[in-house]
């Protein structure tokens, strides 16, 4: 063994500004889902809105983020700053927030959707190249780990919050929005004061038109290996909402309906961070690799008799591939993004893999209607399935792809 010191590794060697940025997130999420888990009921109930409406509003809203975040990523890389782009977003989205109790129209509430959904656009990009310009390239696996778990914690702290206010106070949803306001507030308040963004190291070329043929050629091969794999891999993994209509297809009461992404919430929260770490100390492809696999178990116990326990194990697998692979995914458009180029480079991913989202959720549920739920997810099972074997293709041709503490050269 040489006697070069080791780097330092675990949750102390992390910038405060990442933990910062993973309490934005949180406290962010905690918002949101209070309102959103309990939007769609207050839009049919309170103000008769049909489900037309409801899913015309959902579709136009994360439509609108998707195409958003290649603009944003852009604009960061041009002026060469991301946390101003990622105060507006969040800004955007926490003004949005006292709108929904005070709507008294659908057009109010499309309004306020619409907004948010734009400030979530703004945020993404930049957020993401900010955590990877703050994390040491042997820490990056750890540093969107660290974020997704507690992003995630929030994304159960959120509807659980709202159960509990609808029930102490007899469903009065107002009052609850009004509550949502409050981790929206502090979101802000440690994003602006809790995070430091890094200099622009000295010698960075300047970037002028990101988006432009000459820019997107920069961003080389491996950089758009992943991108394609991880959309092909998201028309695998379509919306949650097919987990909770599985749960209740095979018997579980609609009153513990939310237990389902409750589960699959604090699976992915427990596994994202360790996972992310691992993969500091291994190849990263190989922990892709093996996040695709739980994925294909995940989709066969969900396929398979349709038995609430067979649902359970499904519903916790699926958690679990998604610690093994989103903020994996993260990292690796991070080591393979040029640093100039970062925000653009997320800009894209997300937008591909948000329109994949999209239409894998339309075929899901195009399938779920035609041949059933079992159908649903030996498509995705196989889905999945062909992305792995993409996957060994491309670790075949490119063996450096997710190489241990790789720089950033791009």
């Amino acid at each position: 063994m040489s006697g070069e010191p080791q780097p330092s590794r675990g949750l102390r060697a992390l910038p405060r500004s990442i933990w910062a940025l993973g309490l934005v997130s949180m406290f962010m999420d905690i918002s949101s889902e209070m309102i959103h888990s309990l939007l769609p009921v207050y839009l049919v109930t309170v103000l008769g809105a049909s489900a037309l409406t409801v899913g015309m509003i959902e579709g136009v809203a994360e439509a609108t983020a998707s195409i958003t975040k290649v603009f944003s990523g852009a604009i960061s890389d041009w002026v060469g700053k991301r946390k101003f782009l990622a105060v507006i977003g969040y800004g955007l989205a926490a003004l949005t927030k006292p709108i929904f109790p005070l709507a008294n129209s659908v057009g109010w509430l499309v309004t306020a959707r619409f907004v948010d959904r734009i400030g979530k656009g703004i945020r993404g990009a930049p957020r993401d190249a900010l955590v990877a310009d703050l994390a040491p390239p042997n820490l990056r696996g750890a540093a969107f780990g660290l974020r997704q778990s507690l992003d995630t914690i929030g994304a159960f702290l959120g509807p659980g919050l709202a159960i509990v206010l609808m029930w102490l106070t007899f469903d009065n949803f107002r009052l609850v929005f009004w509550v949502a306001v409050i981790p929206a507030v502090l979101c802000v308040l440690v994003l602006v004061f809790g995070v430091q963004e890094p200099e622009r190291p000295a010698g960075l070329r300047k970037v002028k038109a990101p988006l432009s043929l000459a820019e997107l050629r920069r961003m080389g091969p491996a950089f758009w290996w992943i991108t394609a794999i991880a959309t092909v891999f998201t028309l695998a993994r379509f919306s949650e909402a097919f987990l909770i209509l599985r749960a209740q297809s095979a018997g579980l009461a609609v009153a513990l309906v939310p237990l389902v992404l409750v589960a699959m919430n604090v699976t992915y929260a427990l596994a994202a961070y360790p996972l992310g770490a691992l993969s500091d100390r291994v190849n990263k492809v190989t922990v892709l690799i093996v996040g695709i696999v739980v994925l294909i178990v995940a989709d066969l116990f969900l396929a398979i008799n349709g038995s609430l326990w067979s649902v359970g194990v499904g519903v916790v697998l699926w958690g679990l591939h998604m610690g093994f692979t989103q903020g994996l995914l993260a990292s690796l458009v991070a080591d393979t993004s040029p640093p100039e180029l970062r925000g653009t480079g997320f800009g894209v991913f997300n937008m591909a893999s948000g329109v994949a989202l999209l239409l894998a959720s339309l075929v899901a549920g195009y399938l779920w209607d035609a041949a059933g739920p079992a159908a649903t997810f030996v498509a995705g099972a196989a889905i999945a399935a062909l992305t792995l074997c993409g996957l060994l293709v491309v670790r075949a041709r490119m063996p450096q792809l997710g190489a241990v503490n790789g720089d950033d050269s791009g």
